[in-house]
């Protein structure tokens, strides 16, 4: 699968690999083969699992449960190995740079997608899709070119939020 029809159902569904916000870290464990680092916070109320340029978020109750994710893209402008690791392991091919008018274009072959609503975030726009809690943070300066960062109209990075409850 390459990594704008990913994001596209991504952004549609607000799952990633069948997991979402209130997947347990079990759950997380079976969808996600992939090399991490955890960190807990000193209290033990948070734990942020990094797979590179995915990471979740967990809260703790009986099992630690999803409360978000994010997906730093930017961070494969300067890092393929990153890419070329998440598509062996994942088989989820992304490009150095994920242009945002590639994601809008195969999402809007996507049947079923939500309505996305767009805020300015000083030098990015915000697309924000209430229906599934994923918000995707585009570069919006048009001085800033590609290179070892993405440029204007490429995805900085793609989240989600515990708006919603998706499970």
């Amino acid at each position: 699968m390459t990594g704008i029809e990913f994001l596209a159902s991504f952004l549609r569904t607000g799952r990633l690999h069948g997991i979402g916000i209130g997947s347990t870290l079990g759950e997380v464990d079976r969808a996600v083969r992939h090399r991490f680092v955890d960190v807990v916070d000193e209290e033990g109320a948070s734990l942020r699992r990094d797979y590179g340029f995915v990471e979740f978020y967990f809260n703790p109750g009986d099992e630690w449960v999803m409360s978000g994710c994010s997906i730093e893209l930017h961070r494969l402008a300067s890092g393929r190995p990153m890419a070329k690791e998440w598509a062996r392991t994942m088989k989820v091919e992304f490009p150095r740079y994920v242009a945002w008018e590639a994601v809008r274009e195969e999402l809007a072959r996507v049947p079923g997608a939500p309505e996305l609503q767009v805020g300015d975030q000083g030098g990015f726009l915000e697309h924000r899709a209430e229906a599934t809690g994923v918000s995707v943070i585009v570069v919006d300066d048009e001085e800033e070119g590609r290179g070892r960062h993405a440029g204007h109209g490429d995805v900085w990075s793609v989240s989600l939020w515990a708006s919603v409850r998706a499970k």
